[in-house]
């Protein structure tokens, strides 16, 4: 029940307005108290003063005792919350209106007095209730006039029967009424705090059902309903996490995706590489077993033929071996490269010299065309020799004898500098269209292919090292026939 953040909220709220009740009841209680001393000071602070006046309690400037006696019995029976008590200048009390049983002073404290003598107007001060020993209650006081000191006549505002009338009243009626005025305003704020409450979870709620049905899901397509479908404009808090999760949930379900594209490589990959190393593996298997059992009737020139053809297909498994672990290194960051600054014609220059005895030994004309002012390229010097490499070596492999292979050096626009290119032109015959998008693929085979439908893996080694270099290769196909492979390197920012 309390997992909820809504019921948690409302819990909360209950119990701090019963704290909040209980507080304002004290101080209503206290204010209400110091509010009507207050009142009552104010309505009476001359009613000693009057009561000397009016009933003659002074006659040739002395007390009147008798008349002091019967003001007592007739404020006793007109005014019962009142009590009247005559003090001498020391605050002695020598006579009073009250139940003599229920007087516990002799004496009470000048200081209230003096101070509301001084000020008529301070409310309320409070003074000594001959009543108790510790209680003080407002009041009304003059000094008695006469010829020898009298004193005081000190009149209690609230006396025994006030108090008791009082108690009644609060343990009843008033009581009564408060309860249910502070039940109605806890019930009145309750409701609207729930419902504010309601308005401000429900979005959390929305929040939390998306991130429920997300979870149930496969998780590899994204929320068929997202927040910015209820709630395009971010305005708080809430709005910004759930646009921040319909965007980890597109992130999540497009790596997903990524995942298993990435397994279905990887099963191809797996599948291809083992035909790709069965096939050299079988030829060799097959050309030395009929050397081993036809040795006897073989030529010499037979037996040279069957070990050059098992060397051959040797190699290529070598070279494909190799290949493969080259991929593996770059695809797992392994291989890192260390970049540095050096001119990129020379290294071209260097390359082409490097195959032109197989070039010219197939009849092709290998050269090297474009501006040579180049800016200086900032990457790995003998990982980007191998990648002139591989685009030369295929370029000599796929060009038919007599043509020519240009190996064209330029620089293009990037987006704050110049950045050196090299292209690499042959006249083959060109790449499908169907497999352009693909060529860089490992192990992938195009359908219009005769032979192997690829150039080993070392096209996508070359994709791989560019990108880790910051640089790009590109391929497309030329209009007078071949094919141009292209890449682009970085420079020093």
């Amino acid at each position: 029940m309390l997992r909820t953040l809504y019921t948690r909220l409302a819990l909360g709220l209950l119990l701090l307005l019963l704290a909040v009740g209980v507080l304002y009841t004290a101080l209503s209680l206290y204010s209400l108290r110091e509010y009507n001393a207050s009142v009552n000071q104010a309505l009476h602070r001359d009613l000693a003063k009057e009561l000397v006046s009016d009933r003659n309690l002074v006659n040739a400037g002395e007390l009147d005792r008798g008349a002091l006696e019967e003001l007592f019995g007739l404020y006793m029976t007109i005014n019962p919350s009142i009590e009247i008590y005559l003090l001498d200048l020391e605050g002695n009390i020598l006579s009073y209106s009250a139940n003599p049983a229920k007087i516990k002073r002799k004496q009470v404290s000048l200081a209230p007095i003096r101070r509301l003598l001084s000020d008529m107007t301070r409310y309320p001060v409070l003074g000594d209730d001959p009543r108790s020993h510790d209680r003080q209650k407002v009041f009304s006081v003059t000094p008695v006039p006469s010829d020898t000191p009298e004193g005081y006549l000190y009149v209690v505002l609230r006396g025994e029967e006030y108090d008791t009338a009082e108690t009644m009243a609060r343990g009843s009626h008033l009581l009564e009424l408060s309860a249910w005025a502070l039940l109605v305003s806890l019930a009145v704020v309750m409701i609207a705090g729930l419902a504010i409450f309601r308005l401000l979870t429900r979005r959390l709620t929305l929040l939390t059902r998306l991130v429920k049905d997300f979870e149930t899901s496969d998780m590899s397509r994204q929320p068929v309903n997202t927040w910015r479908d209820r709630r395009p404009v971010v305005r708080d808090e809430i709005d910004y996490l759930g646009a921040t999760f319909d965007d980890m949930a597109r992130r999540i379900a497009s790596q997903i995706e990524l995942l298993k594209e990435k397994d279905t490589q990887r099963r191809q990959l797996v599948a291809q590489v083992s035909h790709d190393l069965r096939t050299p593996l079988a030829a060799m298997q097959g050309y030395i077993e009929r050397l081993k059992l036809r040795r006897d009737r073989l030529t010499p020139e037979e037996q040279e033929r069957f070990l050059d053809i098992a060397l051959q297909e040797g190699r290529r498994l070598s070279r494909l071996v190799d290949e493969l672990f080259e991929l593996a290194a770059l695809e797992a960051r392994e291989k890192q490269p260390v970049p540095e600054p050096f001119p990129l014609a020379e290294l071209v220059h260097d390359a082409v010299h490097k195959h032109a005895w197989e070039a010219g030994r197939r009849q092709l004309d290998l050269v090297v065309d474009g501006d040579p002012d180049q800016p200086l390229a900032y990457a790995d010097l003998a990982m980007t020799e191998r990648v002139l490499d591989n685009l030369i070596g295929n370029a000599i492999a796929y060009s038919p004898a007599g043509s020519r292979i240009e190996v064209v050096l330029g620089v293009v626009s990037g987006q704050a500098n110049d950045l050196p290119s090299v292209c690499v032109r042959d006249s083959g015959p060109g790449i499908p269209k169907q497999d352009l998008a693909h060529i860089f693929d490992p192990f992938y085979r195009g359908e219009s292919s005769e032979e192997a439908g690829h150039a080993g893996l070392g096209l996508a080694i070359a994709r791989r090292i560019m990108t880790l270099q910051g640089g790009d290769i590109s391929v497309q196909n030329l209009a007078a026939g071949g094919a141009a492979f292209c890449i682009r390197l970085p420079v020093r920012r």
